[in-house]
Order: structure tokens, then sequence, then C-alpha cells
């Protein structure tokens, strides 16, 4: 069965080629032909169910006001740089700090040995990047996340850390193997003074088979909670691999969630040569993941508690309403990504969805938004009051003493607009998601044109997340572009 058009890439030559989304055998599969090399059916969603009700949250965004390029036609995505094709906003963008590393894993692409150069822009093309992100329309970019290699390596971090906060970036992050903030507790401490928010752990496993650097990992985040500064355990899901520990990592964030504020699991992408036997073996897809957890967690978190990235836009709209100022709109494409929270209490892992009908309170907050934008300051408020006492609907039969807590919450920062509270219920909950991104074996130009997740380059482009790491290959470029040669 047909379920959409589109556009994709052949896995053999790149060229971009016309592609089918379609169910089979209980299956949701990318179909295309290339020219040169022929036909192409490889996995893109394994629940057909799941996929269909996470097309109910599909969004298609405005865009940027300020786009970098004009629209060359089907050129989309071998000349990126964000034009009015895109249609999300750069809600997290990437810098690459450096390439070079202090590991070696055997799946990582960026290592300056395996590379044969070092790319490391300098502190004022750092600077440049930064400021072509605060520069977009309406909004500017509010989370920046220094990446690699490996950026600790870098002697002015924190220096560039500090810019970004005066820049105004309300989210600062780095993505880490935790190497130097595990050895280092004074240089953790100046990582904390400099304004940084959250540190991306990377985290493959709680078992010295699934992960080599657990005790490595563990010192760190010890480290961390001694400065009290929050991390994201952040897997790279390999079947057959680390795919039989993913309730166990979830235990472990909770027993740490003092500092951990959450796991983000990320399917692996075969950005580099792999053979079909690689990919059958290896592929694992965000329902499948979903199913994991659920099974490993003995049912406490269920698959059905995850939902795409865009369900979240009804709080957006509901600010901007209130406050009349843009806001940022998650419209990445709904087949990116699956997230929930879980509060973390003296009994055990409780997920929001046992305490409040998600559904409903989405329909709620939306109701509250249309009676917002009747206007005036009085009516305001008064829109505001009675969609709060509407919320309490919400809230299941269930769990009381947990609700309670959850409805105080949602009171305090709707009604009070005391945003302290959603940090009070930030370090209480858990947040637990899977991002997949895309390889040229399950690419999907949709995707990339609701991306909201993009690299920002020293030639002056912000390029869509896939497009930079897979398919054409961006990275490699504007690495090559700036490169240097490696030491002696």
């Amino acid at each position: 069965m047909l379920i959409k058009k589109t556009k994709s890439l052949c896995p053999v030559c790149n060229a971009v080629i016309p592609a089918k989304i379609v169910e089979e055998e209980g299956k949701v599969w990318i179909r295309r032909t290339c020219p040169d090399h022929g036909e192409f059916r490889d996995i893109y969603w394994s629940d057909p169910a799941m996929y269909h009700r996470y097309d109910q949250y599909a969004v298609i965004g405005d865009g940027i006001e300020n786009p970098q390029n004009p629209v060359v036609e089907d050129a989309c995505p071998t000349a990126c740089g964000l034009c009015s094709n895109h249609h999300s906003q750069t809600l997290l963008a990437n810098i690459d700090l450096t390439n070079r590393c202090n590991l070696n894993c055997d799946f990582c692409f960026a290592n300056a040995r395996a590379c044969g150069f070092i790319y490391e822009p300098s502190f004022d093309d750092v600077v440049r990047m930064l400021t072509l992100l605060r520069s977009e329309r309406p909004i500017p970019t509010p989370a920046v996340q220094f990446s690699g290699g490996e950026p600790t390596l870098r002697e002015d971090l924190v220096a560039i850390i500090k810019k970004a906060k005066a820049l105004g970036f309300p989210q600062v992050q780095i993505a880490t193997n935790g190497v130097r903030i595990s050895e280092e507790p004074d240089f953790v401490k100046e990582l904390k003074e400099s304004g940084l928010n959250t540190i991306y752990l990377h985290f493959d496993g709680v078992s010295p088979v699934t992960n080599p650097f657990l005790k490595r990992h563990q010192k760190a985040i010890e480290n961390l909670k001694n400065v009290r500064l929050g991390c994201v355990l952040v897997p790279t899901i390999i079947k057959g691999r680390n795919d039989h520990e993913l309730g166990d990592i979830i235990r472990f964030a909770a027993e740490n969630i003092s500092v951990v504020r959450g796991v983000n699991f990320q399917p692996v992408s075969f950005t580099g040569a792999a053979s079909d036997e690689d990919i059958k073996k290896s592929r694992i897809t965000i329902p499948e993941v979903c199913e994991r957890i659920e099974n490993q967690t003995g049912g406490i978190i269920r698959k059905d508690d995850f939902y795409p990235i865009p369900c979240v836009l009804p709080f957006s709209d509901l600010v901007e309403a209130y406050t009349g100022k843009p806001q940022v709109r998650f419209t990445s494409h709904q087949h990116c990504g699956a997230a929930t929270y879980v509060f973390v209490t003296k009994d055990g892992i409780v997920p929001v969805n046992r305490m409040v009908d998600v559904d409903r309170l989405f329909e709620s907050i939306e109701d509250i938004s249309e009676t917002l934008k009747q206007g005036g300051t009085i009516n305001k408020y008064k829109a505001l009051i009675d969609g709060v006492r509407n919320l309490h609907e919400s809230f299941r039969q269930g769990g009381q003493d947990n609700a309670a807590e959850f409805w105080k919450l949602i009171g305090k920062t709707l009604v009070s607009q005391n945003f302290d509270a959603l940090r009070e219920f930030h370090w209480n909950a858990l947040f637990i998601g899977t991002m997949h991104f895309m390889d040229r074996y399950n690419y999907d130009i949709d995707r990339v044109q609701r991306c909201c997740i993009h690299y920002a380059t020293p030639e002056g482009r912000l390029v869509p997340f896939c497009t930079y790491n897979s398919g054409p290959v961006y990275r490699e470029k504007v690495w090559k572009k700036f490169a240097q040669p490696l030491p002696e």
C-alpha cells in the first residue's frame, strides 16, 4: 500500500531520485529505483500502526524569515544551506569544535586519525557561527551544542561557552565522551561556572561488554553531581550489541536522578560504508526501541507512552497567545523522534501518562490558546484560570499523590508565570527520548526539509543534521575545506 511519495538518495551514488513510502509485510518501507544501480527497498518504520498514529501530529512549520540561500529547483539536498524550502527553525545547533579525539570508537565518524587531517575552526570562526545562529528570525536559535571530535580537547572551550552565553543562548551544552569530565574535577567546576547548562554524555550501556568506559562514566557522573551540572545519557543503539540493556540504562539514570536529566537513545545510522548484511543485522528503528523499553521495564514504561516531537506545539501556541511574542515551534518531522517523561519517586518510576491523560491535556491547552486569542488582559487571565480548572479533568484517578505534584507545577507556570516551576519539574523528572538520524539507506527529503537540528559551518551556512552527516556528507566537504595537516 502506497503511503506517500517523496525523494530519496541512491545508496550507491547518492543521486537524488523519486521514492515511495509503502506499507508491506507488516512494516513501512522506503522504495526507490536508481537508473544506474537498480531498485532498493529499506526499512523506514517497523510498526505501521505507530507510524499512522504519529502522522496525526504532522505539522508543516513556517521556517525562518531570513533564509541564507535562494530556492534552487531540485537542489535539495545537494546545495544545502537553509532556504525557504526548509520548514523548521533551528531549535538546536551543532558546532563541531574539532575532529581530534582522545578515544577511538569503532563506529565513530569524527576522528582526526581516520580523516588524516585536523579540522578545528578558530575562536573567531566559532563566534561568527554563533552570531549567525542568533540572527535567525523571528526566533534566534535558543540552544547550541558544541561537538566534534571531542570538544573538551579545545583549550578555549570555557571561553567559547562564555561567549555563547553572552550572545544570549539560553541553553548551551557539549557532547562529550567524558574522559576529561572523569579525570579533572576542577575542569568540571570551570564548565559549570562558565554557564554550561548540560553535558551530553556518550553512554552505551551499564556493563563492561556494552560500555568499556563504564567506570570512567561513573566517575564523570560523580564529578558532575559535585557541582550540580546536569547531564543527558546518549547511547548509540545497535541491534545485537546493546539493545538488551535499554531498561537497565533507564534504571541507571533514575538512580542518578540528582544529576541525570534524561536518556536520549540514538539508533545507529550507517554514515560510512555498510553491507546489506551489516544493515539487516544492526538496524534498529524507533518502534523497536520503544518495544524493548516496554519489555525491559516490565511494562512500567509502555510503547504507547511515547509521542512524536511536534506533540508539544500546543504549549508554544499557548505561550504565544498569552504573551503576544513569537515562540520556538517544534515542527520537526513526526517520524524523526519520540519522547516521554517519567517521574522518579520513592516508589519507583511513574510515567507522566499514568498521572495525566496526555491527549486530553493537549486538547485543553489548545482550547486555552483559542480563548486567549480573543484578547484583553482580563480575558486572558480569566481564560488561564478557567483553563487550568479544565486541565484538572485530564488527571487520572490513579496516582493522586503524583498527579497533585504535576497539577501544582502546571498551575504555577500558567497562572503565576513562574517558570522556575518548570525547572523544579525538570529536576524531579527524567526525559526519555529516541532520535533516529537518517543515512543514505532510509533518506527521506521530507524529513530533511523539516529538520530542526542544524549544523553551523565556518563558511556561514546552516545545514540540517542528516544532510551534514549522511547522503551528500557536508561534514566531509566542510572539514576538508578548512583542514589543517596532522602534526608529526
